[in-house]
């Protein structure tokens, strides 16, 4: 990709006040998930981090009046919306790592709009080259428990599934002043993961409603438990 560090807006990283940026130095450990073990366990993980990008993000967030919190920690560890990916993106270990909570339970979109610009901000004055990665899904009602393995690959509610679908055309066709009008009912109608505050910092990050990059997808929509999955790629406006 042509980068040397990766931001990951994390949805499994739950935060009850202010904004958290995990930016240590290294990152080392072995990860099992306390919410699906059967899934996920032991597994292993060795990246390093940007502890100056997390400072920057943090002091650039900060002048925007954003509760943001950098910290280098060893005893902080990533969370599933960072592991996951970078176990497939990252396996080389040629990225930086720096991880920033996405699942915000009392927190403001406009504050996470602004954190989005910060970290524009921050990428800016920073001396290297940097992608981000919202780590979250579109629509996110689990299947219940019971119908857990039968629905594995399918979607909970049609409803869901229709929202989903409206939404990958939008991204398709690049009308995002009609997304960001609708994003807080369908982050709340439709379960969004994280109530889709990653899609708010990207988003803010992009130029909010005024980005009308064409999202090229490399997957298109599919179920999972339940919810509604893409992997895309958000083009840079022309001036970035």
């Amino acid at each position: 990709m042509g980068v040397d560090t990766i931001i990951v807006f994390d949805t499994h990283w739950l935060v009850n006040s202010a904004y958290h940026i995990n930016c240590a130095d290294h990152f080392q450990g072995v990860y099992t998930s306390n919410e699906l073990p059967h899934f996920i366990r032991d597994m292993t993980y060795d990246y390093d981090g940007n502890p100056e990008l997390g400072q920057l993000i943090a002091d650039e967030a900060v002048k925007l009046g954003v509760r943001a919190k950098a910290h280098n920690i060893p005893s902080l560890k990533l969370e599933y919306g960072t592991l996951v990916p970078m176990r497939y993106m990252n396996s080389d270990k040629h990225f930086k790592v720096v991880s920033i909570s996405a699942f915000c339970t009392v927190h403001d979109f406009a504050d996470s709009r602004r954190l989005g610009e910060a970290i524009l901000k921050a990428i800016e004055k920073y001396d290297g080259t940097v992608a981000v990665l919202a780590s979250g899904s579109l629509s996110h009602r689990f299947i219940d428990d019971q119908r857990a393995e039968e629905g594995m690959n399918s979607y909970t509610r049609e409803f869901d599934h229709q929202m989903d679908e409206r939404v990958v055309k939008l991204w398709r066709e690049g009308k995002f002043k009609e997304f960001c009008t609708m994003l807080p009912e369908y982050a709340d109608y439709c379960y969004g993961e994280g109530n889709m505050h990653d899609t708010v910092m990207l988003l803010g990050l992009l130029g909010w409603d005024k980005y009308d990059g064409k999202v090229e997808f490399i997957t298109e929509l599919f179920a999972s438990s339940g919810t509604g999955q893409v992997n895309a790629v958000f083009p840079l406006p022309a001036q970035a």
